[in-house]
């Protein structure tokens, strides 16, 4: 069975490729009669292609490009953002040891709750361009609600530009899912990765708040840091989490929500979140793999989904999880 999911290209995308190679070049009308797909999912699914160098036009039809070339850019670019992310892992490793044999300059340490609350609001209150966080959420035994952090209202009434990349878990807590619902409807730019490793955000470029995750909430540490190598090295794994985040749109109204799904829709989800493959899928729900490759290319149509992982993500905001 091709592949090509784990480079991140969604389901129709993949089929229209399989396709073009299989059948040979295509206009768009006739791509979307033979996988049965929108024209408007076509468009999406070849400039998803396009944008990795999988397919080009020529004249009037499309033409499939040899893969090697292309994904081994994809591969290579994944692997600079890996690198930057252990490079950051290091830094972080450095900082603990430079902490724990005496302590450094640009560091500091806040152990009491008044100090750790006012720490928040220091990022909000402080920043005169942009916010960058990464959030875990509450972790622990102790763990309070997930609310809209102090300060952040005003912070975006100044013009302040708020960019945060959430852990995927964040999303299926009702109470968190709607926080963060309320902080992009305000303007918050969000995001969505799996493996968000700590709560931590940035003020401008000048300072970081990091909060590592512990397994009581009530005593973990707030640090913070100042303008130094580690901040750089913060601000470089946000930007790589950012870029390989997925995006979290706006609420839709209520038309677009839909309805509530129906028991074999909540089953596929749990299925894919549950990272089964379509053989999987199709042998524990008894159709064909075609059959449950086609069933997600319309979910993804229905909640405007390009990829897997985005289709987890907007499943999981409409509870539908």
């Amino acid at each position: 069975m091709y592949s090509l999911r784990d480079v991140g290209v969604g389901s129709t995308a993949e089929n229209a490729y399989l396709a073009l190679v299989e059948r040979g070049p295509m206009a768009a009308f006739e791509l979307a009669t033979s996988l049965r797909a929108t024209p408007q999912a076509i468009s999406a699914a070849v400039d998803e292609l396009a944008a990795l160098g999988l397919v080009e036009p020529e004249g009037a039809r499309l033409v499939a490009c040899p893969p090697r070339a292309a994904l081994e850019g994809v591969v290579e670019s994944r692997s600079r953002e890996l690198s930057a992310l252990r490079t950051g892992i290091e830094d972080l490793s450095r900082f603990w040891r430079d902490h724990h044999a005496g302590g450094a300059d640009y560091i500091e340490i806040a152990r009491t709750q008044a100090a750790r609350s006012a720490l928040v609001r220091r990022i909000y209150d402080e920043a005169t361009e942009r916010v960058r966080a990464l959030t875990i959420g509450y972790t622990g035994r102790s763990a309070q609600p997930n609310t809209l952090a102090p300060g952040f209202r005003e912070a975006l009434s100044r013009g302040v530009t708020c960019s945060v990349v959430y852990g995927s878990h964040v999303l299926r807590d009702r109470s968190a899912r709607e926080a963060v619902q309320a902080s992009v409807d305000l303007g918050e730019r969000a995001r969505v990765f799996p493996d968000v490793p700590l709560n931590m955000a940035i003020c401008d470029d000048r300072l970081a708040l990091v909060c590592p995750p512990a397994s009581d909430w009530e005593r973990r540490h707030h640090i913070v840091v100042q303008r130094s190598d580690l901040l750089e090295a913060l601000t470089g794994i946000f930007e790589s989490f950012w870029r390989i985040g997925v995006p979290l749109p706006a609420a839709e109204t209520a038309d677009e929500l839909g309805t509530t799904p129906t028991p074999e829709v909540r089953q596929l989800l749990t299925y894919l979140t549950g990272g089964f493959t379509d053989e999987s899928i199709a042998r524990e729900l008894g159709v064909s793999e075609r059959t449950v490759a086609r069933r997600i290319t319309r979910l993804q149509e229905v909640l405007g989904a390009r990829t897997r992982f985005q289709l987890g993500v907007q499943a999981s905001r409409r509870g539908w999880l």
